[in-house]
C-alpha cells in the first residue's frame, strides 16, 4: 500500500503568490502550507492594512492598495482567502489572464457561482477552487487506489459525523442562513463528485440544534447515483457527549474491496487527530501509512498542482472553478431539497 499515490509532484520552478485576505484560514494553513512548499509569499493585501503587516511572513509586503496587490500582473498566483461576498469584486480587479485560487465556497449561493464563472471567462481568469480535501494524502491515495482497480467497482459510499464543533470561533457565521452544507459538508461533496462524478439528484434535509445559535449545524443526504451505486452523508456537529463514540469518517466499499478514512481535524478541533486510511482488498484491513494530514497536508497539494499548472508543467487545473460550480450547483439542489416537504405518509387506512 505503501506506494499508492499521496501528494503533487512539486514543480521545477515556481511564481511569487499574492494573498487577499489575512484571516485565521491564512494563518492556520495557508501561510504554513506556502512555506512547506517552498512558495514565496510576495504579500498580503487586506482591508485592515496593520493586520496584513502582522501576518505577513519575512519578506513580503503589506499592500496599502488593490493596485499594489496585482501590480506583478500575470507573474504571480493569486489567492483569494476572502468570504464568498468579496470573491467577484477581488476578480474584476485582477489582471487578465491570471492564475488565481480561490477559497470555497464559489459564492454563497448558485446564483454568486453563476456570476463568478461569467467574470473568469471574460477576464480569461484561470481558476482553482480550494476545496483541498482532494488534495489530502488518504484522498490522494484513495483515488489512487480506485484507479489501479484495488476496489473494484465502487458501490457504496458513506460519511458519518457525530462530533462536536466549536461553532463559536466564526463568529461571523451567526445569522449566517446557511452553514453547514455550504460551509462545511460542502467538502465532502466535492469530494464524492471528485470519486463519483455528478448525482443525478439529491434528497437532503438541514437543521439547526437547541443548543446552537447556529440555523444549521445538523445534515442527512443521499445522491442519486442510480440504481447501482448508494451514497449518503449523515452529519452532526452536535453529538457532544464526549469523545468515545463521536465520529469523522467515510466508508467506501467496491466489488472488490473497501476504505475507510478517519478526518482526524474535525475531532477535537482545532488541535485534531492525525489521519488514518485503511484498506481491505484481500480480505484483511491494512492501515496505510500517511504522508500528512488533511490540515496542512492537503493545501500543500492544492497550491502544488496550481502552481504546476500556472508554470505550464500540467495541462489542466484539476478542481477548476467551472468544475467547482457543479459543486455549488450540488449544494444548491440539497437546500432546495431540504426546504422542500418530504413524501408523506399516509395516515390512516383506505375505508
Amino acid at each position: 500500500m505503501t506506494e499508492l499515490t499521496q501528494t503533487i509532484a512539486p514543480p521545477s520552478r515556481s511564481l511569487p503568490i499574492v494573498i487577499f485576505g489575512a484571516g485565521s484560514i491564512v494563518t492556520d494553513a495557508h501561510l504554513p502550507a506556502y512555506a512547506k512548499a517552498g512558495f514565496r509569499v510576495a504579500g498580503i493585501y487586506d482591508p485592515d492594512r496593520e493586520k496584513a503587516a502582522r501576518v505577513a511572513p519575512a519578506g513580503a509586503s503589506a499592500y496599502a492598495s488593490m493596485a499594489e496587490a496585482t501590480a506583478l500582473g500575470t507573474g504571480a498566483v493569486y489567492d483569494l482567502a476572502v468570504p464568498p461576498a468579496a470573491i467577484a469584486g477581488i476578480l474584476q480587479t485582477l489582471p487578465e489572464g491570471a492564475v488565481a485560487l480561490i477559497q470555497k465556497p464559489l459564492g454563497s449561493d448558485l446564483a454568486a457561482a453563476d456570476e463568478i464563472i461569467r467574470i473568469l471567462r471574460a477576464r480569461k481568469i484561470r481558476a482553482a477552487v480550494n476545496f483541498q480535501l482532494r488534495f489530502a494524502p488518504m484522498s490522494l491515495a484513495v483515488k489512487d487506489a480506485i484507479a489501479r482497480g484495488l476496489l473494484g467497482e465502487v458501490v457504496d459510499f458513506d460519511a458519518w459525523l457525530a462530533l462536536d464543533t466549536p461553532w463559536h470561533l466564526w463568529a461571523f457565521l451567526n445569522g449566517l442562513p446557511r452553514v453547514e452544507i455550504l460551509l462545511h459538508s460542502i467538502h465532502y461533496l466535492d469530494f464524492v463528485r471528485d470519486l463519483l462524478g455528478n448525482p443525478a439528484g439529491v434528497h437532503a434535509r438541514t437543521m439547526g440544534h437547541p443548543s446552537s445559535a447556529i440555523s444549521n449545524t445538523r445534515s442527512a443526504m443521499i445522491l442519486d447515483y442510480g440504481s447501482h451505486v448508494r451514497a449518503s452523508l449523515s452529519i452532526n456537529h452536535n453529538h457532544a457527549f464526549g469523545r468515545k463514540f463521536q465520529a469523522c469518517e467515510f466508508r467506501i466499499s467496491g466489488t472488490k474491496g473497501a476504505a475507510y478514512m478517519k478526518l482526524g481535524v474535525n475531532l477535537d478541533y482545532p488541535r485534531g487527530e492525525p489521519d488514518e486510511l485503511w484498506l481491505n482488498t484481500d480480505g484483511e484491513w491494512q492501515q496505510v501509512p500517511l504522508a500528512g494530514n488533511w490540515f496542512i497536508e492537503a493545501f500543500v497539494g492544492r497550491i502544488t498542482q496550481v502552481m504546476r499548472f500556472a508554470v505550464g508543467e500540467d495541462p489542466e487545473l484539476q478542481g477548476s472553478a467551472e468544475d467547482a460550480w457543479h459543486t455549488m450547483a450540488l449544494v444548491e439542489a440539497a437546500y432546495e431539497s431540504s426546504s422542500a416537504p418530504a413524501h408523506p405518509i399516509r395516515t390512516s387506512p383506505d375505508a
